[in-house]
């Protein structure tokens, strides 16, 4: 099993690089995430995930050792395959990805190319407990009260007749200014400014 690989970037795009280790190039799988602090001709290290099929053998690589546990959680999940996760990791940072998962935020996590509600609810429900340390705990319990609070607010709004569309952008703007307002201020808030 290879666990990592040390040697010159020879090819470098944004899904994948070609890394030369004493004359024999590997084709790595990679995130927007370790692709941008790659660089063409010169040498670095990635952690491996080598994932054997009957029809390939892939190589996926990563500049931390956390983007690495992450990409094998995600696909650990029942119906998310490698690009999926890749394509998730470019997309979302994996604080945002813990975060979005322990919120229970499956609209955040359907961001990412090609997942849909089923498999991001499946995402959340299979990670839940696994995600803990890829989070910041102290934004985690403000980003869990701020999502109720603005969650409470578009509904009590919606039954005003206000478009959530409309409020929720509103909704996040006062929150990043406020984050320990309450739900009723919140909703005086967007009324005042609609």
């Amino acid at each position: 099993m290879i666990f990592s690989l040390q040697g010159i970037v020879q090819e470098l795009t944004p899904t994948y690089a070609v890394i030369n280790v004493q004359g024999v190039g590997y084709y790595v799988g990679i995130s927007l995430m370790t692709s941008q602090t790659l660089i063409t001709n010169k040498e670095t290290f990635l952690y491996i995930q080598q994932i054997i099929r009957e029809d390939a053998h892939l190589l996926f690589g990563f500049k931390t050792r956390s983007e690495k546990e992450m990409f094998n959680l995600l696909i650990s999940v029942n119906g998310v395959g490698a690009v999926s996760a890749l394509i998730l990791l470019s997309t979302l940072s994996l604080d945002e990805i813990a975060s979005a998962i322990l919120s229970r935020n499956s609209a955040l996590i359907q961001k990412a190319k090609g997942i849909g509600a089923k498999t991001a609810e499946r995402i959340i429900v299979d990670l839940k407990d696994k995600v803990q340390k890829f989070s910041d705990p102290e934004q985690n319990i403000s980003t869990l009260a701020n999502n109720k609070v603005k969650e409470e607010s578009l509904s009590a709004l919606e039954v005003l007749g206000i478009p959530k569309r409309m409020s929720e952008k509103l909704a996040d703007k006062i929150i990043k200014q406020n984050p320990e307002i309450s739900t009723e201020e919140l909703v005086k808030q967007i009324l005042k400014n609609i």
